[in-house]
């Protein structure tokens, strides 16, 4: 029965971060914000509301280990899943922004203030707001890098008939539908794990992480497919910014969470070499399908020695 629930819950939490991002993208157009804007903020701040809702929720009702495990999880299967789906799946790759110049050393930099901040064995409020702080400090180096980038227009989206009385009852919608779903989200994993005496930090590093990375693999094909590679790349960076700063800020923020670091070192390098790889495939434009595939054996090994610590 708690795996129904999990399903049902998960799929109520990605339905409702769908028609969260469809709207912002309508807001977005309507407002004349460029195409790559739309992919690293809202669309990328949409894309996580998933594991927002989920680690939120954990922390909440004092499962730090989830929380903590959902963010670090999906990092990683942003970056060996998704971007490695785009550069498998895009006939050709080249982005018109220079992601090594202006984007992917902001994934990184989180990821470093987040090995300081768990030396202590804490994320404290203090460093939430930190982490928090580096958000806006990324939004704000956006807006003023707007006005270099172009305006495009998203086929799929249509605003000719654009309507606050119906945008705004959709958005009301879709954020209690991902409210609800983050909740029985983590309680119907917390019994899983329970039941089949696996521990919450594995649930959270692979089955919440897996089912919260969908909204981004979903977004990043449909891009990749139609050459917004410049969107699809951009999303994956904005993801994984706002995971490892507003998600793990709000849930730290929410609840002070404890990590006991050395206990899961593999899986926190594992986040830190993914995205030193990402750096690294940016300063060389090596956008191919020979990068995909590396992406794919970390991944790889990711997976593999999380099975053997089940």
């Amino acid at each position: 029965m708690n795996f129904v629930i999990f399903v049902i819950a998960m799929g109520a939490l990605i339905w409702g971060a769908e028609l969260i991002i469809k709207q912002s993208e309508k807001i977005a157009l309507k407002f004349n914000i460029p195409e790559f804007i739309i992919g690293a903020t809202l669309i990328a701040l949409g894309t996580s509301l998933p594991e927002m809702a989920a680690s939120v929720a954990a922390s909440m009702n004092h499962k730090p280990e989830i929380a903590i495990s959902n963010v670090i999880g999906s990092n990683i299967l942003n970056i060996t899943l998704v971007l490695a789906s785009v550069f498998l799946i895009a006939r050709s790759i080249n982005p018109k922004r220079d992601f090594f110049a202006k984007d992917s050393t902001w994934a990184l930099v989180p990821v470093l203030i987040f090995i300081l901040m768990i030396l202590d064995g804490v994320i404290s409020r203090f460093d939430a707001i930190l982490l928090l702080l580096l958000m806006g400090a990324y939004l704000l180096f956006l807006l003023q890098d707007a006005k270099s980038i172009p305006l495009e227009e998203l086929d799929d989206v249509d605003v000719s008939h654009f309507s606050w009385v119906i945008v705004i009852p959709i958005l009301i919608g879709a954020f209690i539908l991902v409210i609800v779903g983050a909740h029985f989200t983590v309680e119907s994993a917390s019994e899983i794990a329970k039941s089949f005496g696996i521990s919450e930090w594995i649930i959270g590093i692979v089955m919440i992480s897996l089912g919260t990375s969908m909204p981004e693999l979903v977004v990043s094909i449909s891009a990749a497919v139609k050459g917004k590679v410049d969107m699809a790349i951009g999303n994956i960076i904005g993801s994984n910014l706002a995971n490892t700063t507003v998600v793990l800020g709000s849930a730290a923020l929410a609840n002070p969470m404890p990590i006991n670091a050395p206990a899961y070192l593999f899986d926190i390098a594992t986040m830190i070499v993914a995205t030193l790889i990402l750096v690294f495939l940016t300063a060389n434009k090596l956008y191919t399908k020979s990068a995909g595939i590396s992406l794919i054996i970390i991944l790889g090994l990711f997976l593999n020695n999380t099975i053997q610590s089940m």
